[in-house]
Parts: structure tokens; sequence; C-alpha cells
């Protein structure tokens, strides 16, 4: 799932749950929809990536790199306070929401499509707290 800085999916590549992360990056990068905004051409890739050690390879560098991405990884071996904790508490987060409805944390659903409406329609039943609870 690849989220904006506030924890709002942008997208999401539903696979099977014994697929490594690392070989489904590039398949979730590409899939990124136009992100409308501003008058002009619409985004269509994020300015940097933010992932943890389980992509750290110099492959997906590369191929993260030739997209115009610029691959903030942290790297195998080093002490963790890298700094992207600070970023990844985000999705970590949206996570934590999504696993509270029942229906997302296993999937039952054999058709995808059935699937990403009940994952869009949690987003939209988390965002309506979130905003409540600010008014």
């Amino acid at each position: 799932m690849i989220t904006d800085g506030h924890g709002t999916p942008l997208a999401v590549l539903l696979t099977g749950g014994n697929r490594n992360d690392v070989t489904q990056l590039l398949p979730l990068l590409d899939a990124i929809p136009p992100v409308r905004g501003r008058v002009g051409r619409p985004r269509r890739k994020p300015d940097s990536l933010f992932a943890d050690r389980g992509h750290d390879h110099d492959i997906y560098r590369d191929q993260v790199r030739a997209r115009g991405i610029v691959p903030a990884i942290a790297r195998r071996g080093t002490r963790n306070g890298t700094g992207l904790g600070t970023y990844r508490w985000v999705v970590e987060r949206t996570f934590a929401w999504l696993h509270g409805f029942r229906r997302l944390r296993i999937r039952w659903e054999r058709r995808a499509d059935i699937h990403k409406a009940f994952l869009k329609l949690a987003c939209c039943l988390i965002t309506h707290r979130q905003l409540s609870s600010l008014c």
C-alpha cells in the first residue's frame, strides 16, 4: 500500500499472503494513479520512497531511481534510529486502523474487487472518524 503523508491510501496492490514484499515493490509503484490537485499535469509518481530493511538491495534502489524517485531505504546491519521511523509510523498506524475492521484483518473474499470495496469503505469510515473528532 502506498499512502500520502497523512495515511490516505494512494495505491493498493492485492497479492497472495505468501508473496515477498520486495517482489511487489515495482508493480506497486507502477499502480499509482494520477494525483489531482493543482492546475496542470497530474503527478504520476512520488518524490521519494520510504521502505524498511526488507527492501534493501541495490537492484531495487537502482530501479526506483530509474523511475525518478529518490529511495530512502534503511540499510541492513545499521542501528535503528535512522530517521525513517518518523515517516513509517504513519503507515503502521494506518494498518492498525484497518486491522480494526475484522473483515480486513484476514482476507476471506475470493474476489479482489469485493476486498478493495471493503478496503475503500474502511478508509472512508476512518476518515469520517478523524474528521468528526476535529469538529
